[in-house]
């Protein structure tokens, strides 16, 4: 390139004069006059120059690099262009050598810091590319062809967001922990997107700081990784930004970028077919989430204490800083099927503003949104805020998301379906819509201070332990295990041994891979009924068993082991009873023409089935249906209610009382 070609501006020889800038250092800092480059084939040159309506030149050519090597940019005549841009501001002697300026010195290290950077992250954005990325980190601009999708939709309609993840980095910087903040960013951008049914596609990063550490931009960039792994989103490009003054020594900031896809007629929300009876399905949260730290910074000041103590609501023994640093959840795969499937009218994300302002953004104006707080479980740390900080219910549920990460609204029809589809989350029904009062609130939530004096009680709730009888696949052992390994589900409740009597139940391999306890009683080797019986209770007895669920356990139980383990033996039976009790519920519900069927968790007594019932599940039998299809449906179902009947027992909300009546406490 031939510098005296270009349009350089009075400002940059006065900077170079001034700061005593090298050549190189202009060229490599400043535009010095040339704001972009385009290269075109030499035939076309005349065509562009008459096209382009402003300032444009012919700098200088694109040439073949030796086998010696060389720069890459080579500007030829600089000295010779700046000299009279320079002049003017050159005075006194300058024999004598004087320091020259350069980026580094303002604090900004492009080849040790920036350079590096880019090294790092490169791998990381590769482990999330997808099917229609086009190139990779570098360019100016991050590529997605839109027809690697295509065939997916038949009108598709692009989606995008941005967010950042408030002053809860503050969390992050003071702990030293950056490998989640990113997911936290992902998070808050796909979640949004997901609230306009669209899939997300790709996602940039904008990473801001004083002065770059290279370790812990890594860190957060490798969060962002993951998050878009997590969503299926392609990092395909982002922003770092070192800027010396603008952020005290370890601080940054981030922001996130979506882009999605959606179907143009499923877009969300569809407000005019939301109506009343419409059901209100959530999904929990992990903990605070990426919202309201502004007023939990202002609670930490207020109570004295520091990221490092203790967290008074941790039944793990974390720190607060551990605890408040879990990242934000992602519910892209959880909800999508559901969304694709044109079943849900409407998804809120439950960010800031909380249940109270986020739902009303995705019903009608006419109706309101009722939920009621014993349906989902709100998380300690939520009372934990209340208390320490004094803060008001209302408030509570205004700035916080309150134990509920993302909210669907869906017809009665159509709850079965995505209720199966949203299983991966702990999906539950929290609510319904309802017509709303003239001048009414636009979402009333009952029982939450019931449900938060219950919170309060959590941590000192001591965890019980469970056995689960076997003698099958142990599908729902699975999901027993699944929901008490999960701290945002609050089972106080650990699987601490699982029985069997058959040797080759494949249960036992699902114990094995959790790493939990198993042992196989053969019937065959005892006498009778009760003596098989009194060796499982011996078992039972020497792990310490405080509640005992069957799942699958293909044997009639001794009137006996039935006496012992009164009010803590559990069952769950494929049927809605007192209808289909004993074997073949499934046909029998087919046989009898019944519209629906479910599952039923109860307390189990000396009778068939016939013990007090803790919670039910129903799910419709359609109209092709067979034993093997409404088998499959019901187990979904049992999957969602069993994990959901033994936290009733495990917190003491439900007892049984000697009588065989069921007692329910707040």
């Amino acid at each position: 390139m031939d510098a005296t070609k270009f349009n350089i501006k009075p400002v940059f020889g006065w900077l170079q004069a001034k700061g005593v800038v090298s050549d190189f250092e202009m060229l490599r800092t400043f535009n010095c006059g040339v704001g972009m480059v385009v290269i075109v084939d030499p035939v076309c040159v005349k065509e562009l120059l008459e096209l382009v309506d402003g300032e444009i030149a012919i700098v200088g050519a694109v040439e073949q690099i030796g086998k010696e090597g060389g720069h890459q940019v080579v500007v030829e005549n600089f000295k010779e262009a700046m000299h009279p841009l320079t002049s003017p501001y050159v005075t006194g002697d300058r024999t004598s050598p004087q320091k020259s300026l350069s980026y580094k010195d303002s604090g900004v290290d492009i080849e040790a810091a920036g350079d590096s950077l880019v090294s790092l992250i490169k791998p990381l954005a590769r482990s999330t590319s997808r099917s229609g990325v086009l190139g990779g980190l570098g360019g100016f601009g991050g590529c997605f062809q839109l027809k690697a999708v295509e065939q997916e939709y038949k009108d598709p309609v692009l989606v995008l967001a941005a967010d950042g993840v408030g002053t809860k980095l503050k969390i992050a910087q003071k702990i030293n922990q950056h490998g989640t903040i990113g997911i936290d960013l992902v998070a808050m951008c796909v979640n949004d997107i997901l609230c306009n049914g669209a899939a997300p596609l790709t996602f940039l990063d904008y990473f801001a700081c004083g002065s770059l550490d290279v370790n812990v931009a890594r860190n957060v960039v490798s969060g962002v990784a993951e998050g878009c792994r997590q969503s299926s989103a392609a990092l395909i490009g982002g922003e770092t930004a070192e800027m010396p003054g603008m952020y005290e020594p370890g601080v940054y900031d981030i922001a996130g970028f979506a882009l999605g896809v959606v179907e143009r007629s499923h877009i969300l929300p569809k407000i005019n077919d939301i109506a009343v009876g419409d059901i209100i399905i959530g999904l929990p949260s992990n903990g605070v989430h990426s919202n309201g730290f502004s007023l939990i910074h202002k609670l930490m000041k207020k109570t004295g204490l520091t990221l490092k103590d203790r967290a008074p609501f941790s039944k793990e023994g974390l720190t607060l800083g551990e605890e408040l640093i879990k990242p934000t959840r992602i519910y892209v795969k959880s909800v999508l099927p559901a969304l694709r499937s044109g079943r849900v009218k409407a998804v809120a994300h439950i960010t800031g503003g909380g249940l109270l302002e986020n739902i009303p953004r995705v019903i009608p104006d006419a109706v309101r949104a009722r939920l009621n707080a014993h349906w989902w479980h709100v998380h300690p740390v939520f009372s934990w805020i209340a208390d320490a900080g004094s803060v008001q219910d209302e408030e509570m549920l205004r700035t916080f998301n309150c134990g509920i990460g993302m909210v669907l609204v869906v017809s009665p029809e159509d709850q079965a379906e995505v209720m199966n589809t949203t299983r991966a989350f702990g999906a539950m029904v929290i609510g319904s819509i309802q017509k709303r009062p003239v001048g009414g609130q636009r979402v009333v939530v009952d029982n939450f201070a019931s449900a938060m004096d219950f919170t309060r009680r959590m941590p000192l709730l001591p965890k019980k332990k469970v056995a689960v009888l076997v003698s099958g696949n142990g599908s729902n052992l699975q999901a027993l295990l699944d929901t008490t390994r999960e701290a945002a589900q609050c089972m106080c409740a650990d699987i601490n041994l699982v029985i069997s009597n058959k040797k080759d139940a494949y249960a036992l391999q699902r114990a094995q891979k959790a790493g939990v306890p198993s042992l196989v009683f053969n019937h065959k080797d005892y006498a009778s009924r009760e003596d098989f019986d009194r060796a499982v209770s011996e078992a039972l007895e020497a792990h310490k068993i405080d509640i005992v669920c069957l799942a699958g356990y293909m044997r009639i139980l001794s009137a006996e082991f039935v006496k012992k383990w009164h009010g803590r033996l559990l069952n769950i039976h494929p049927s809605l009873l007192p209808r289909h009790p004993g074997l073949n519920a499934q046909k029998q519900c087919l046989d009898a023409g019944d519209k629906e069927s479910g599952c039923t968790v109860h307390f189990v007594d000396e009778g068939m089935d016939t013990g007090a019932i803790i919670l039910q599940e129903r799910v419709p039998v359609l109209q092709k249906d067979t034993v093997e299809t409404l088998t499959d449906r019901i187990h979904e179902a049992e999957h969602r209610a069993y994990p959901r009947a033994l936290r009733l027992v495990t917190t003491g909300r439900v007892r049984l009382n000697q009588h065989g009546t069921l007692m329910w406490y707040s």
